[in-house]
């Protein structure tokens, strides 16, 4: 018999996305602690949501839950950042390698990609981000794949807004967009699939240079 995810319920739901959202867009700080009784005098909810919602987040490494220290927002150094970004250099060029060449729409790609041109702020910038990624690699075919890529698409987004706070890119990796979704649009897939990789690699050797990933190249060429 085949089981049913249990449903979270809709107030751990709501704190669930708050909390998240204010880690990656750089509200809550990397180290900064979350206490149960603060969270929900804020959210005007008992301790259980809150609770509830901190396991999920330490599930998808967010933060991390400790017997002595409590519950702290995950700190981002250079290994961190080469372990998330290793996993995608690995699979999200090939994703998008067969979004494009199943033709599958990438509206999505492009709205996001306007939504980050006319973001307000720094958090709108990043959630648009985000979802301009996913939408490159979520139509690949492979669910699995989409799933796996969607395991670390949380900690990508820490390491980016910690990276952001110290020396922001938002143009270059903007522009960096723009060329991926051509050569996406124009049904390059190996193209796309090479200017993918190359963004990805560029950014996390600029913000944490002693990050070295696994591989150099989209063909695999140190």
């Amino acid at each position: 018999m085949t089981s049913v995810p249990t449903p979270i319920p809709s107030r751990t739901q709501y704190v669930l996305e708050e909390i998240k959202r204010r880690i990656l867009t750089g509200q809550l700080t990397p180290g900064q602690a979350l206490v149960e009784t603060d969270l929900a005098a804020q959210f005007g909810v008992s301790k259980t949501p809150v609770r509830e919602a901190l396991k999920t987040l330490a599930g998808t490494g967010l933060v991390i839950m400790s017997q002595y220290k409590g519950v702290t927002v995950r700190m981002v150094d250079a290994d961190m950042a080469r372990e998330v970004y290793d996993v995608r250099l690995l699979l999200e060029p090939e994703a998008l390698r067969r979004s494009v060449r199943r033709g599958a729409s990438l509206d999505a790609a492009r709205d996001a990609l306007t939504r980050a041109d006319g973001a307000a702020d720094t958090a709108e910038r990043s959630l648009a981000n985000r979802e301009f990624h996913r939408a490159l690699y979520a139509p690949c075919g492979n669910p699995l794949l989409g799933r796996m890529l969607d395991e670390v698409r949380d900690q990508a987004a820490l390491v980016s807004a910690v990276a952001w706070a110290a020396d922001p890119s938002w143009e270059r990796e903007a522009q960096e967009h723009r060329e991926i979704l051509r050569l996406a649009l124009a049904g390059d897939s190996d193209g796309a699939a090479r200017a993918l990789h190359a963004h990805i690699a560029s950014f996390v050797e600029r913000a944490f240079p002693g990050a070295e990933t696994g591989d150099r190249n989209e063909d695999g060429q140190r």
